[in-house]
């Protein structure tokens, strides 16, 4: 198995921030908030091969954190040749373009999104899926704030797991669970992303090819118990720093900072 990190955003709600430093390195606690998710992936045995793509305006940035840091496994870095929010690829391009660039084809894939603090197990994830024997598997958490639930997609699964439905950022959720950015595809799964693409489909968010995916083959609702966030605006990164502070026995901050 290998896995993707999606890091080729230009993380606009955090400027002026991420005018100079790409989201995914901003530091959590004084380490870079990559390292976290990549310790998570470290601990899947069967995944022998991380990629992050990244775009050509940070992809210096992530090559010398790849090349300082002391993991499990080496990480590659792909850069997308992107320069702007503009001309982005959009997070399901970006999964083709590492496929294509890294020689990924038939391979099962974890694919997560690199700005998810997870603190979950991977290794139960990849587990539920496999025990599946078919089809793929996104991972889920129950959000009890109606408001809050309304930014994510809104999953509904049946008695075996199996989603039933799922609906990006819906008026009137049908349930309580929320999509995360965490997702497990079969090889042969993998290999619809160019199909998809090539019909036109939305290229951004990479919980638009699940829901042109789970009509049309089998994909598995995983409810995780464990802390998980996504980080994507000046609060929600401050959260991110205090938890992770707090976990050091560091006293919370009011406002984050760069420095440790």
């Amino acid at each position: 198995m290998k896995a993707i990190v999606l890091g080729a955003g230009y993380a606009t709600r955090l400027r002026p921030l991420t005018d100079s430093i790409p989201k995914m390195l901003l530091p959590l606690a004084g380490r870079p908030m990559l390292d976290y998710l990549i310790e998570r992936i470290e601990a899947v045995e069967e995944i022998d091969e991380i990629h992050v793509v990244t775009n050509a305006r940070f992809a210096g940035d992530f090559g010398r954190w790849a090349g300082q840091r002391s993991g499990v496994r080496p990480v590659n870095v792909w850069n997308d040749g992107t320069i702007s929010n503009e001309d982005r690829l959009g997070a399901i391009g970006d999964i083709r373009f590492t496929l294509e660039e890294a020689g990924l084809a038939g391979a099962d894939l974890l694919v997560v999104a690199g700005d998810n603090l997870i603190e979950y197990s991977l290794e139960d994830f990849v587990r539920f899926w496999r025990e599946k024997d078919e089809g793929a598997a996104i991972a889920v958490h129950r959000v009890a704030d109606l408001d809050l639930i309304k930014q994510y997609g809104v999953v509904e699964l049946d008695e075996g797991d199996r989603i039933i439905s799922l609906e990006e950022k819906p008026s009137e959720p049908r349930s309580d669970l929320a999509a995360t950015a965490a997702y497990l595809y079969r090889a042969e799964h993998a290999a619809l992303i160019g199909p998809y693409l090539d019909a036109g489909n939305p290229p951004d968010a990479p919980g638009n090819f699940v829901v042109w995916l789970y009509p049309r083959a089998p994909v598995y609702g995983y409810c995780f118990e464990g802390g998980w966030m996504d980080i994507g605006d000046p609060q929600q990164l401050l959260e991110a720093d205090n938890r992770m502070r707090a976990r050091l026995g560091l006293e919370a901050r009011a406002e984050y900072s760069l420095t440790p």
